[in-house]
């Protein structure tokens, strides 16, 4: 590698150790605005997709013939052409219709992962991808525990796609599409902490009613969209083994060491080459003189 090279190299890694520190430094950030995010109640969703077909008007992408095209028949994922889509499932307590999309972590691990700033929370809390920034490493891919970002592969200039919580919508004052397209009041939107007091007010006022949880309060650090259910969140589709500890602290240390590693280790190498080149002249020299190896030359004597 030559030294242009190397410089650029250990400049990204530095991007991304100084990420790491923002990030730490963010967290205890006083703005004053809160982080916005959705209620999904499961027991009021009724499987109609309208969420889905409001999420590809306005994001121009393909609209889904809800009537005929047979999804709810599998359980899907999101793709580069569907930000959300809503799942079929059968439990102990009947059929059950689940909303995904992206999570909107507090702390998303696909911030954490961006060697470049491509994917980065927002002041209000969406988390949204750059295409200008983004180099196409699709690491937000491989951190992510929903499996949300999806790449573009059979396009000529690919880009990562999920949903962005209609961030430009947020800026005009609207609602997310899919909310303002819900006709059972499905999804709620608001602050986190206007949407927990709903959502605890519902499990105390009918605890028959509904599991005993909120998912997104805690797992993986908090989510922006949170959950009710009634039944055990595991029969729905969602991950019940993330923890509560948010993923960017499991690489925050190493990637503060990812500057002494790039930094500090050809520097080691380059002083212990030196040190064996002058003790093999000392070596071979006549009485014991030494050699000195020239760091320019090698083979010369200063």
């Amino acid at each position: 590698m030559d030294r242009r090279n190397f410089l650029k190299t250990a400049g990204v890694a530095c991007a991304a150790a100084t990420g790491a520190r923002s990030a730490r430094a963010q967290e205890h950030d006083t703005d004053p605005e809160e982080f916005v995010g959705v209620l999904v109640d499961t027991t009021r969703c009724i499987g109609c997709r309208s969420c889905e077909i409001g999420c590809a008007l306005a994001h121009n992408l393909p609209v889904p013939d809800v009537q005929d095209d047979g999804a709810l028949e599998a359980v899907r994922t999101t793709s580069e052409t569907s930000w959300t889509v809503v799942n079929r499932f059968e439990t102990d307590s009947g059929e059950v219709f689940v909303k995904k999309q992206c999570m909107h972590c507090w702390q998303p691990a696909c911030t954490a992962a961006c060697l470049t700033n491509a994917m980065a929370k927002t002041a209000r809390g969406p988390v949204t991808w750059d295409g200008d920034k983004c180099m196409g490493c699709r690491f937000c891919m491989v951190s992510c525990p929903f499996d949300i970002p999806k790449f573009e592969y059979d396009e000529w200039n690919p880009r990562i796609q999920k949903c962005n919580l209609c961030n430009e919508r947020l800026e005009r004052g609207e609602k997310p599409a899919c909310v303002a397209s819900c006709p059972t009041d499905a999804l709620m939107f608001g602050t986190k902490r206007e949407l927990m007091e709903i959502a605890r007010t519902r499990i105390y006022a009918h605890p028959e009613r509904y599991v005993h949880q909120i998912y997104g309060e805690f797992e993986a650090g908090g989510t922006g969209w949170l959950y009710l259910s009634a039944v055990p969140f595991e029969q729905i589709g969602f991950r019940t083994d993330l923890g509560v500890t948010p993923y960017p602290e499991y690489t925050r240390d190493f990637l503060y060491a990812v500057p002494v590693v790039f930094f500090g280790m050809p520097a080691l190498l380059y002083g212990l080459n030196l040190l064996a080149a002058r003790t093999e002249a000392v070596r071979g020299a006549p009485n014991g003189a030494e050699h000195v190896p020239s760091p320019e030359n090698p083979s010369t004597s200063e």
